[in-house]
């Protein structure tokens, strides 16, 4: 969160005889590039990075996946970090800057593995009789993680600063088609996000598939290079607003205060008003009933040594607003709602395996005549497919069709598109269960049981419906998440609706790392194959989709509950209509049963 210009920073802008407006739609395509370019050269170091790290670092599945999982961990955490130091400390351009130089150094140290033999270990065959293939060092090891964490730290500068700094340069609330510009503005920005990851999935897997590594990862580093000095390039054309406090840290002020005022005893419900600390001009006179322990961080004790001649407190760490204790409240009431998103996001998160079983099937686009062969990284396209067409024929074809049907308004609460995101996830689960279970019995069938690496006689476009079925749970799911923190928060705590999702995924990284390395130490005792073993032929990959699938239905029982506890949404409150319908009536007329039935019908008689 960012002050708005200050008055010098005003003039500049002004658009006079002398000087040039600074901003405005010039400075777009130097934002907009730096970010896609950083995606393109990111995302499409995943997909094959796994048979990376079994061929040339000679990891397994299991390790090789939780590495993985924990470099995924960090590349959605860090945006929390990047956040907090922009708005606090550096300022969106520096820190965008900044991490570019990260992401570009993390990505030559990458192509570096591949360039030079001596950091990695030598060539060796394991199947070769008498070989004893050796393991890499710790400082071979030390190189390749760096690499890791360098491009993390710039993915945690660029991607929670770009949205708002390429907002910065449009955002004139004397221009009457401002939100206009603004909605164009992120439009374009989600679409170029959208085309980058497509091209990072089928352009860069397909350099690394069929011309190498060396070229597969110097591209990326090129193309981050290219990314960084596009962005200084228009330099001289930035608005750059100051820095201010951050929203985490007046979250922290009232945890703190709260401690700090523990042992005050809160006032009668009638005698309140005046006992709480509040801005001038705040609606929120007295703050709510709920999580009351809370309100002691705005509760007044001494008015003459907590509160200044200005009005404003003179420590903050001991008394706070009741706006700044009512954010964090919303804060917490949202969290179970949110962690009903962490099980889909490890769903989501399985792509080594998805990899692996692609690596063994038929992967030609037809089986009569075609030479063509889709590479096993660039499947996970159908997900980024299927969630941007849900987007486009839910707002332009499903909504208008329907509501012309019944003859008002529809649109899917918030609340029932994440419930049934959650459910797609299991059928996702459900159906990749069910094909690996097909595709090893035909393996084995086929004499392939001590050869992992042989390709069974089954088409890998089997694998295209759970694909599919991720991206729809993404779509209804993640995009709904992050509505519903929008619509939920105050504007004030917009920065953190934008990073709950992406700490979710977090936080589902190094969940789904715990349940990998279980599964492999309970299931690989006393001598057995691991379920998740590094010979897909020999595990039993589909019991593990299975355990996620079980544990995917339990979610979604939880999320109902979660859903039904939380009760009526901002929105319902204000009027008990969204957009014209009614929430009740919607759910009665899709599902059959609303189980929010009770809450709604209390906040449709209010209203």
């Amino acid at each position: 969160m960012e002050n708005p210009p200050n008055e010098t920073e005003a003039n500049q802008i002004q658009l006079n005889g002398a000087k040039k407006p600074k901003g405005g739609i010039i400075t777009m395509p130097f934002i907009i590039a730096n970010e896609a370019f950083e995606k393109v050269a990111s995302y499409g170091l995943l997909p094959n990075m796994i048979m990376y790290l079994i061929r040339d670092y000679r990891f397994g599945v299991a390790k090789g996946t939780n590495v993985l999982f924990m470099w995924s961990a960090a590349t959605y955490f860090t945006p929390l970090l990047g956040a907090f130091l922009s708005d606090s400390y550096l300022g969106r351009f520096l820190t965008i800057a900044i991490a570019s130089l990260s992401s570009f150094l993390g990505m030559v140290l990458l192509w570096l593995t591949a360039m030079l033999p001596q950091v990695k270990p030598s060539p060796c065959d394991p199947t070769a009789v008498g070989s004893h293939c050796g393991s890499a060092t710790a400082s071979q090891l030390a190189l390749l993680y760096s690499a890791f964490a360098l491009i993390s730290i710039g993915a945690g500068g660029i991607r929670p600063c770009s949205l708002a700094f390429g907002a910065d340069q449009l955002d004139n609330k004397e221009n009457p088609k401002n939100e206009r510009v603004l909605e164009s503005f992120f439009g374009w920005y989600y679409a170029s996000s959208a085309v980058a990851v497509l091209i990072a999935f089928t352009g860069i897997v397909y350099i690394q598939e069929h011309l190498g590594w060396k070229i597969g990862f110097g591209v990326p580093a090129v193309l981050m290079l290219t990314a960084g000095l596009l962005f200084l390039l228009a330099y001289p054309l930035y608005v750059r607003r100051n820095v201010t406090k951050s929203l985490f840290t007046g979250l922290a002020q009232v945890v703190v205060a709260a401690y700090v005022n523990r042992k005050l005893s809160l006032p009668d419900q009638h005698d309140s008003f005046n006992s709480y600390y509040h801005v001038k001009d705040s609606d929120l006179k007295a703050p709510s009933r709920k999580l009351r322990f809370l309100n002691k961080a705005c509760l007044i004790s001494n008015r003459e040594e907590e509160i200044g001649s200005d009005g404003f407190a003179l420590n903050p760490w001991r008394l706070c607003t009741t706006d700044k204790v009512e954010e964090l409240k919303a804060l917490i009431k949202v969290i179970p709602i949110w962690s009903t998103g962490i099980m889909m996001s490890i769903n989501t998160g399985q792509s080594s395996f998805q990899l692996l079983q692609a690596t063994s099937m038929d992967r030609r686009l037809s089986r009569h005549g075609s030479s063509f062969q889709i590479p096993a990284g660039s499947f996970g396209m159908f997900t980024i497919i299927a969630l941007a067409m849900w987007v486009v024929l839910y707002d332009r074809a499903v909504i208008p069709l329907v509501s012309k049907i019944r003859g008002r308004p529809f649109r899917l609460s918030v609340k029932l598109r994440m419930g049934l995101g959650l459910f797609m996830s299991f059928l996702a689960m459900a159906i990749s269960a069910m094909v690996e279970s097909f595709r090893r019995k035909k393996a084995l069938s086929q004499g392939y049981a001590n050869n992992a690496v042989a390709v069974v006689d089954i088409s890998a476009m089997w694998l295209v419906p759970q694909y599919v079925l991720h991206g729809l749970a993404e779509a209804l799911t993640a995009i709904g998440q992050t509505e519903f923190f929008y619509t939920e928060f105050p504007k004030s705590m917009s920065s953190i609706a934008a990073s709950l999702f992406g700490l979710g995924m977090a936080v589902a990284s190094l969940l789904a790392s715990v349940i990998l390395s279980a599964v492999n130490h309970l299931t690989s005792r006393n001598g057995k194959e691991s379920w998740v073993s590094d010979n897909i032929n020999k595990g039993h990959y589909n019991y593990y989709y299975w355990l996620l699938a079980i544990m995917s239905f339990i979610n979604v029982i939880y999320y109902v509950i979660c859903s039904w506890s939380y009760g009526p949404l901002v929105d319902q409150m204000r009027n008990g209509r969204v957009n014209g319908v009614r929430e009740e009536e919607e759910l009665l007329d899709i599902v059959g049963k609303g189980f929010e039935k009770e809450d709604l019908s209390e906040v449709v008689k209010k209203n």
